[in-house]
Formats: C-alpha cells, sequence, structure tokens
C-alpha cells in the first residue's frame, strides 16, 4: 500500500499497486469494527459484486474482489485527480458551461446502473470524482440496491448525506432511480450557485423546506434552471423521468453552442455575399443598357427616328366567287393552327 487516499461510512480506501499488471490502483477495504457484522459484509460485498456487472467511461471500473485477514476488500480502479467536493472547496462555483459538461457525464454514468437495475442512493459530490483530463467517475455503489431486491437496511434508517437526500429518502421510505434524479439535482445547484438547495437543522426540516421550491439560480441560463429546479421537485413523479432526459434538458438541442453560432454567422455571410451579388447584376445590367441606348443614337445622342411600321402579313385571303373565298379563308385558319 502506498497512502491512504479516504475513508467513507463503512470502510478505508487506500492506493495500491498491482504487481501483475503495473499499474496503481485503490483498494477498498471494510473497517475493523465491522468486521463481524454481517450485514455491512453482506453490503460491501454485494456492491463488488454490483459494480463489477457495469461498464461505463463514466464508473468507477472494479478489478477484483477478495478476503485478507477476515476483512473483505475491492480493487478498483484507480482515479487520480480529486472530488468534486475537493473542486469545489477550492474554486467555488462552477462557470455554468463547465458546470453542465460535468453534469452531463454523470447522468451519462447514472443512466447505465439506472438500466442495470441499480439505486446509488448516495449521489453527492465526495462520490463524484473528476479525473485530471475532465472526466467524471461516480464511486462507491456501497449503498446501492438493485431495485427488485429485498432492503438490507431496517425499516425507517435513512442512508446518504442529508442535505443531498431525496424526500422518499430522507423519510425512509422506499427509492427508486428518482431519488438519484434529485440527488443529482441538489450536485447541480451547489454546482451553480455555491450552497446546497436548502438549509436545515433536522431531517424533519429538511422534508418540511423540500416541499418547496429553493431560490431561484441567478446567473444561468432559463433551460439550464428549470433543468435543476424540475430535478429538485419534492414529488418523485414531478422529476425527469430518467437521468438521460436530465441530461437532454440541461443541453436542448435548441441551445445555442458555439457550433451553432459559427454555422449561423457562416449563414448570414453567405446571404450578405447574395445580396451584392444581386446588386452587382443589376448594376451591369444598367450599364449593357445604357451602352445599347448610345450604340443605336446619334452621335448628339438624339435617339434614331422611328422604323417605319411592317408591313401586316395576315391578310385575310378572297376567291373570285363566295365559295372560293370560304374554301381560301378554311385553308388560311388550318394553316394559322398548325
Amino acid at each position: 500500500m502506498e497512502k491512504t487516499l479516504g475513508k467513507g461510512g463503512m470502510a478505508t480506501v487506500e492506493l495500491a499497486r498491482d504487481t501483475e499488471l503495473g499499474r496503481r490502483v485503490a483498494v477498498k477495504r471494510l473497517f475493523v469494527s465491522l468486521a463481524d457484522d454481517h450485514v455491512f459484509q453482506q453490503r460491501f460485498l454485494r456492491e463488488a459484486r454490483m459494480a463489477a456487472a457495469l461498464s461505463h467511461p463514466n464508473l468507477v471500473s472494479v478489478y477484483d474482489v477478495g478476503e485478507e485477514g477476515g476483512l473483505p476488500y475491492i480493487v478498483m480502479e484507480y482515479v487520480e485527480g480529486e472530488t468534486l467536493a475537493e473542486l469545489m472547496a477550492r474554486e467555488g462555483p462552477l462557470p455554468e458551461r463547465r458546470a453542465v459538461d460535468l453534469l452531463v457525464q454523470t447522468c451519462a454514468g447514472l443512466q447505465q446502473a439506472h438500466a442495470a437495475g441499480l439505486v446509488h442512493r448516495d449521489i453527492k459530490p465526495q462520490n463524484l470524482l473528476v479525473r485530471r483530463d475532465g472526466v467524471v467517475k461516480i464511486a462507491d455503489f456501497g449503498i446501492a440496491r438493485t431495485l427488485d431486491s429485498t432492503q438490507l437496511t431496517q425499516a425507517g434508517t435513512v442512508l446518504g448525506t442529508d442535505a443531498y437526500l431525496a424526500p422518499e429518502q430522507a423519510a425512509g421510505e422506499p427509492v427508486t432511480s428518482a431519488a438519484d434524479i434529485y440527488s443529482l439535482g441538489a450536485v447541480a445547484y451547489e454546482l451553480l450557485m455555491g450552497r446546497t438547495p436548502h438549509t436545515f437543522e433536522s431531517l424533519a426540516d429538511l422534508t418540511q423546506k423540500q416541499r418547496q421550491p429553493p431560490p431561484r439560480l441567478r446567473g444561468v441560463e432559463p433551460h439550464v434552471e428549470r433543468a435543476v429546479l424540475r430535478a429538485l421537485s419534492f414529488r418523485p413523479a414531478d422529476r425527469q423521468r430518467s437521468a438521460s432526459e436530465l441530461a437532454r434538458e440541461l443541453t436542448p438541442v435548441d441551445a445555442p453552442t458555439e457550433a451553432t453560432r459559427v454555422m449561423e454567422r457562416s449563414r448570414k455571410v453567405h446571404l450578405s455575399n447574395r445580396v451584392l451579388l444581386a446588386v452587382a447584376a443589376l448594376v451591369v445590367a444598367a450599364l449593357i443598357a445604357a451602352g445599347l441606348f448610345l450604340a443605336v443614337s446619334g452621335d448628339d445622342g438624339t435617339p434614331p427616328p422611328p422604323a417605319a411600321p411592317p408591313a401586316r402579313a395576315d391578310v385575310l385571303p378572297r376567291g373570285d366567287t363566295p365559295a372560293e373565298s370560304a374554301r381560301l379563308l378554311a385553308d388560311w385558319l388550318r394553316s394559322k393552327a398548325r
């Protein structure tokens, strides 16, 4: 082991080196005090099985699971970077574009987990790792549970960090993927505003305040504010139906991007060029017409005398008798109809 990376609610994470593959890994070990707790061991090992079944660029990969000295451990991908909590502590509220990028990446990882039937149940800045190249990795499925399994915790037990808990989760009620949507909405609010959506002194106080929308988000695009406030809806049915839907609302198709701005500028330049070409064509046509007029005019610029009217070509034929005139007229009409 090289060093301790951090401590969670039930385990310690240490940096180590995989000598077989020559890479650095993170090793998560259950606390000694919990080694004899069968429920915690179940939850810990279940994390390994669930996380190992998931594969996505925005999820921390699990490489191995085992036991040493009676303590179970998980070998995971080592993410070289920092937690989102550390990033916000250093930089404060993030610019909207950067915040939305981090949130959309988190949505992608959550969508993969939810599609596999897993609810994280503890989405918070401490569990979102930001790699040095800006890639987000969701960590710690230690208190996640499958949607169709029996809950290991006793009725009414609350897991997760209070400030990011969904109302139904804070009340100890059964949770679905909608709880993760709420938690990510709380993370989004903090990313943009520099504080969590609600201040509270107890879970009962938090649940009461969650019935009302938090203060509006100032200085962000309207569609971003709508998406975040919808994710923070008190009723799960009022939130986005999926993490993918939240991502789409954060970055709607009609929202102007740098690419669309460049295309719009190019379209306007192209339109201006067409107008200029049309005007130039009219000027050239006018000059040509003036030249022709001068060419047919006299030296003094006076117009030429009018030409004699052309001889009438359409003279009706006539015969010596009415019958012959009728026949000639019929022939003439047939010739004109061709």
